[in-house]
Formats: structure tokens, sequence, C-alpha cells
């Protein structure tokens, strides 16, 4: 099977954000058509779409009203068809997120089932006929949302929702519920997805019912199901998961180290991300050391997705409190840029102050972490956030094509845009958008596309053995992919003082190392004995190279 997930870059999002084609507002598929060869020129080779799919839009499109069809808004099943036809022209795979630990509460399963006891899809949701013990715990959006059972009169009983209260829980013990889950999968894969990102996948998986207080067992056979039925109808296709768990059960939602019973084959790194965040606020590498040399080593099949941000909050509920005060102190100062109470609402560029070195540096860290790199929309050219918008929809604004009206997004009015485009301040369209960053060759876009490109040459960092090694001060990383290809040294400096380190005696050659990519000029050659490192600056260094 080709696990073209392993050496790749995966680009995220939203179909609604990116590029309008109708003036009506609204980002959809046919802009997002012709926006493919920009993405084929920055070097992703995956496409992940926030949902798509048709729904009040209450929170973003996860609150889902037909799991077969396509928002009108953001175009039909057709123009879905074109997409993916152009993007395998391209050499672009594109992914669905898969939204099935809840569905909206608009959604038919749900209005037949508070309406009738009797309905075959009464079960299809958590009930319960008694106030829950369990009412005030496990809310996802904590200060937002305050319980996670509501009582509903018309179905004179309580439904679970762990999300928001118009988001109620789908009973996916329910063995039609089961199967339904497997004919979506089916339906997308047969239309040519590549494969899907897996929406709260722990608690897809969650054996709690009602009233269960305390920590929930999980039923991992299901990852196996949906495994299998990716496998019979699409051979390469992948499952991603979102699961921000403990290193105890991360294995789980891999399966088997040898492969004999696969479950998923890519898990979110979000203990590495929490990791990168700490050492960057305290530009020491202690944190990213530890973590890298403590992640679970994982089967054959299995693959790490690494991020610096996503379409959520900066999640730092992992931390302990001490680090996660560090990490707001630095990169959130502000109470309104916190959310949920573990985390912040906000883009990468500013919290890292707008300093190119800083960004380039960061972003040079994710690229070589063990794994596969996702990255969001408008992050290739340094977009900001819009602290006056609720919640995450900070970090949910239009894409910023041109300095033009409306950032090139849209030609409708600016009142009627689905979310304003960032007009104002340093990280506004007119100052931050392609078409400058196009015409500059020293731009962070760019340097993007250059680092991208450089990245699928080393296919060592997403398919080999990564080693940390304890060379420099505190404030460097130095680590090591060694893979079938040959051996790659990486060398990161968090802190702006330069430094100077010698190469191991162990990553010695015969042939001398060679220059790979880098924050500035080094000169020609590399001397082991002298390996120079800016401050903020980086290193990446060919060791050998084996036919």
């Amino acid at each position: 099977m080709d696990r073209w997930y392993r050496n790749s870059v995966i680009y995220a999002l939203d179909v609604r954000l990116f590029q309008d084609s109708n003036g009506d507002g609204y980002g959809d598929i046919p802009g997002l058509t012709s926006r493919l060869d920009y993405l084929t020129r920055l070097g992703v080779n995956a496409v992940w779409l926030n949902p798509i799919h048709p729904s009040p839009r209450r929170d973003g499109g996860y609150d889902i009203t037909d799991y077969y069809g396509v928002d009108p808004r953001l175009g039909t099943l057709g123009d879905l068809a074109e997409l993916l036809d152009n993007a395998d022209e391209r050499g672009l795979r594109v992914m669905l997120d898969l939204v099935l630990n809840h569905t909206s509460d608009e959604h038919p399963w749900f209005q037949q089932a508070r309406a009738d006891r009797d309905s075959p899809y009464r079960d299809w949701y958590v009930w319960s006929d008694s106030e829950p013990d369990d009412r005030w715990h496990g809310q996802v959006f904590p200060g937002v949302e305050s319980e996670t059972w509501t009582y509903d009169d018309v179905a004179e009983a309580w439904y679970r929702h762990r999300f928001y209260t118009f988001e109620p829980d789908l009973n996916t013990h329910n063995p039609a519920v089961r199967r339904e889950i497997r004919k979506i999968l089916e339906f997308w894969l047969r239309l040519g997805v590549a494969g899907f990102r897996v929406d709260a996948a722990p608690m897809l998986i969650e054996s709690r019912r009602d009233g269960q207080i305390g920590t929930p067992s999980r039923d991992y056979a299901f990852l196996r199901e949906l495994r299998e039925t990716l496998s019979w109808r699409r051979g390469d296709a992948v499952l991603l998961a979102e699961a921000n768990v403990g290193d105890g059960e991360l294995l789980e939602y891999f399966g088997e180290a040898d492969g004999s019973a696969s479950r998923l084959m890519m898990v979110f790194a979000f203990r590495l991300n929490q990791a990168i965040m700490l050492s960057l606020a305290r530009q020491d590498a202690s944190p990213l050391k530890a973590t890298l040399r403590e992640l679970p080593e994982l089967p054959l099949h299995a693959q790490w997705a690494t991020f610096l941000r996503n379409h959520d909050e900066v999640d730092l509920e992992r931390l302990t409190p001490g680090e996660r005060e560090e990490v707001m102190a630095e990169f959130g100062p502000e109470e309104r840029m916190h959310l949920y109470h573990r985390g912040l609402r906000r883009r990468l560029a500013p919290m890292l102050d707008g300093d190119r070195r800083r960004l380039e540096m960061a972003y040079s860290l994710q690229f070589t972490m063990p794994g596969t790199p996702v990255i969001r929309y408008g992050d290739e050219i340094g977009m900001g956030e819009d602290l006056t918008l609720p919640e995450r929809t900070a970090i949910r604004t239009p894409m910023q094509w041109s300095a033009t009206a409306n950032a090139g997004f849209s030609d409708a009015p600016a009142a009627a845009l689905v979310t304003p485009v960032i007009s104002n301040g340093e990280y506004g369209a007119d100052l931050v958008n392609v078409t400058a960053q196009r015409l500059d060759p020293d731009s962070l876009l760019v340097w993007f596309e250059r680092m991208l490109h450089t990245l699928r040459e080393c296919e060592e960092i997403g398919r080999g053995a990564h080693d940390v090694l304890e060379i420099g001060p505190p404030h460097l990383l130095a680590h090591s992919a060694r893979g079938a290809g040959g051996c790659v040294l990486f060398l990161h400096n968090l802190a702006p003082d330069p430094c100077r380190v010698a190469l191991p005696a162990h990553l010695r050659r015969d042939i001398p190392p060679l220059n790979v990519a880098a924050d500035g000029d080094y000169g020609d050659k590399v001397d082991p004995d002298a390996i120079d490192v800016h401050g903020y600056g980086y290193r990446w260094i060919r060791l050998d190279r084996w036919p």
C-alpha cells in the first residue's frame, strides 16, 4: 500500500473562508478549485477541508444536518467532484472532516428522535429520563457551556451534549449508528476523497452512559471497524484522529505494533505541540527534548501529525498549571486572548510579535519533528487574528489574497461577508497578503515555498528514526533523523544569543556535511568542529545520503 502520508504536507482550510467565486460573501468549492495552483506551488500535497456539509453554521459547520450532502452555500456535489478531479490532476489529495460524535439539533435524526419515543432514531442519541448525576461535568467548552445534559420539553427527557447545547451526542454504541457511520465513509470514499480527520476521536468511542462520573472506558474496536471500511474501499485512504490523550492511551488509537490489528494511521501530536509552545515561551529546548525522548514508539504503519496552530485554540490543557501560566504570560498576556480556561485564541505570527526570525525558526522546528506537518491556511503569509470576534472565530477570518477590497476574498459588500476580513493594524490585508509576498523574494510566503519543497526532499523526517543530541547550550535543540536515504542533522536556536557546537563523533562521516537549509549564510562548507547557529536561527545539515 502507498503510505503517502509518511512524506507529505497537509494544508488545512475552511472552504467558506478561502475564496468566494460568486460574490455572495461566502467562500465556496469553485473558489477553492480556482486556487489549487497556488497550493501546488506552495508545496503541499494534501488538503484537509473543515466541514462542508449542510449546517446551520452555529459552530463553524461542525453542527451537521446532512452527512451525505454539500452545504448549498459552498456548492454542489458536482462542484466537489470537479474539485477532486482537478486536485487529482495536480497530485493533491483531499481529506474531509469526519464529525460523528454529535449532530446538529436540527438534523432530521434528532428531530424524529425527540418527537417520538418509539422512533427508530430515538436510540441514535443518548437520553436520560431523570436528571443525570454528571450534568455539570465534562464540558468541552468550559466558560461557554455550563452543562453536558439539557432537558428537552418535546422529548420529555434529558439529552447529552458534551460540546454545545445545539449539538446532541450520537449514541455510537448503537449498531445502527455504527452501520450508518460506515456508510458515510463509503459514500465519500467512492467520490474520491483520500481520507478523513476524525473529530473528537476519544468521545466517538467512549463507553460512558447516562449519569456516570469519572474516566470512561474506550471501545477501540470501533476504530478497527472504521479502518477496515477504508481498507476495503480505498487501500491508501487515511484516518487522522484528533485525540488529545495521555501517552498510556495513545498507542491504543494505532493498534498493534506489528500492524496485525491496525486502527488509525495518524494522530495529532498534541503533547509535542504543547512542548514546543513551552520551549518557545521559555526559550529553552529542555521540555521539547524530554517530550521527544518520551514519545511512544509507533507501529510501522503509524504516523504523528505535527502542528503549531490549527483551527481551534492553542490547547495547553496537558501542561501543569505553572507551565500553562508561563505560556499564556508570554504569548497571551491579555485575558481576551484566552479561551476555555486552557488555551489561546491567537495565530502564531502575533504570538511571536511578528518576528520573522522566530516565525521561521518555529516552523522549521515543526517541519523537522517526527511526523507529517499540518499547516493552517494563512500561516504561510503570517496572518493575524481578530480578537473582537467571539471564541475561535478570532482565528477563522477570510484568506488575505491581496490589498484590494475584501482582501481579494470576495466581491460582495463587506457587510455580506461570512466573517469580516482583518483590515486594520499590522496584520491587516493591506500589509499581509499573498500578492505582495509573491512579488517579494524575501517574503514569508517565498520562504514557506522553499522550505516545503526542501522538506519533501528529506524523507528521513517523515519515515526515519529521530534521536535527540545533547550538544550545545540549553536553548539549542539538536536532533537527527536517519532513514533509508541517509541522515540529516537539525539545529534550532530558541534564543536570541548565537551559539556554536561540534558534531558528535558518531555522526561524523568521511564525506563532508552539506548545508540543506538555514536561516542565513553560513558559508559553503560545514566545519564539524565549529557549527555556528545564529540567534533564533536554524540549520538542516545532511550528513550522508545512501543509494
